[in-house]
Parts: structure tokens; C-alpha cells; sequence
């Protein structure tokens, strides 16, 4: 199984190609590793930790970063059951982000401190999604 953790570079270059003056949705599905791999030079390394618990690391320290961005978390939840869609892909959280704009996104991602925080997520998670999207209209 392929897993997905952090964006292509063809993907991000795509991302780019989109309009960046107007709001967007991010919707994140999440799969955590059962204990977060961290790599080998970070100081994490030797801590036994649930990938759960290393995303709320992730969460708490790209806090900033993502208030900065203009971001803003507008609905979380804990999916259930996927009624149309391969049943391998079993999720364990769900979120829809909405930043200002596509540039306030990758403004983020450049962000030093966000990218300290990013770690934690790559330790954290075994697979995910992240899809773009537009508000209808728009």
C-alpha cells in the first residue's frame, strides 16, 4: 500500500498553477501510525509515543503558523464508515481547514516555525489525504 504523508512536489506545483486570491477548503483525512516514527536525529526519537499523541504536537505547535495563514479549522469529526470508496482506507480523524487564500496556504508551509511543527505530523501519520477545494461560485 502506498502511503501518503506529505505532498509531491508535482502536486505542489499544481497547487500553485490554481488561483491563489480566493478562499479555500482543505479537507484532511488522517491515519495514524499506532507509535509515532520520528527520525533518527530528532530529540523524539526514544519517546514511545502514539501517533495520536505526536499529532496533537503537531496541532498545538502549527498552531501559530495557521492563525498566521488566515487559517481556521471549520469542522471535525471521526469517520464511521465509507459507504462509496475503498474499505482499506479506514480513517481515524476528518477536517475541513479554510484558509483566506491558496497563497496564505503555501505561505504557511514556508513558515519556519510551521515547519519545526511538521515533524510531528511525519511522525504521527500513515497515510492521509489532503484535497483542495473551491467554494461553489467562487
Amino acid at each position: 500500500m502506498i502511503e501518503h504523508v506529505d505532498p509531491a512536489r508535482d502536486a505542489i506545483a499544481a497547487f500553485r498553477d490554481l488561483p491563489d486570491d480566493r478562499p479555500i477548503m482543505m479537507i484532511n483525512l488522517v491515519r495514524f501510525r499506532p507509535q509515532a516514527l520520528y527520525p533518527a536525529a530528532h530529540p523524539m526519537i526514544n519517546k514511545r509515543i502514539a501517533g495520536a499523541e505526536a499529532y496533537k504536537l503537531y496541532r498545538r505547535e502549527a498552531a501559530a503558523p495557521f492563525t498566521r495563514a488566515g487559517g481556521e479549522q471549520i469542522w471535525t469529526g471521526t469517520p464511521e464508515l465509507t459507504l462509496i470508496g475503498p474499505r482499506d482506507e479506514a480513517w481515524d480523524i476528518a477536517f475541513i481547514a479554510r484558509y483566506p487564500t491558496g497563497a496564505a496556504f503555501l505561505e504557511m508551509l514556508r513558515d519556519p516555525e510551521y515547519r519545526e511543527a511538521v515533524v510531528h505530523r511525519q511522525a504521527a501519520v500513515s497515510n492521509s489525504r489532503l484535497i483542495r477545494c473551491g467554494e461553489v461560485g467562487a
